[in-house]
């Protein structure tokens, strides 16, 4: 395996390398074979706080075919090309959305990081927080 550099490990199959456009339809078809509602979401601040992602359009909840995910994944792509971009799939059955799974389908080509910060506080004790090097540059200008 070649050296990924820092790469964003959020969600499912963060550590794998990326999937491709078969894969992803396949994973979307699993969860809809589940009963999911599936929809993109995208960022450019992916802290691992950051759980609230812009969506793109509506979520598919009437969906039976990836194929209509895939198409909306590329006018995605073509939008937020230096973003990242995941598929998250929310399962309604007990009443209220719960997300059943989420991965990473686009990322951009460069991931800066983060930095580890330190800080003393009050007697002894140390806070440590992580901070993202993309948010140094305001939103849209964060990845070159």
């Amino acid at each position: 395996m070649t050296d990924q550099g820092m790469r964003i490990t959020q969600g499912q199959f963060s550590f794998l390398p990326d999937l491709t456009d078969e894969q992803i339809a396949a994973q979307v078809r699993y969860a809809l074979g589940n009963g999911w509602a599936v929809n993109l979401e995208y960022t450019d601040d992916p802290h691992p706080r950051n759980t609230y992602w812009e969506m793109f359009g509506m979520p598919l909840f009437e969906l039976r075919d990836p194929a209509a995910l895939m198409a909306e994944l590329e006018q995605c792509r073509k939008s937020f090309p230096r973003h990242y971009i995941r598929v998250t799939a929310f399962d309604s059955t007990r009443g209220w959305e719960t997300p059943r799974m989420s991965f990473i389908v686009n990322r951009p080509q460069h991931e800066p990081g983060f930095r580890l910060v330190r800080q003393e506080v009050d007697g002894r004790q140390i806070r440590y927080t992580i901070h993202p090097y993309a948010t140094d540059k305001p939103e849209g200008e964060r990845y070159p």
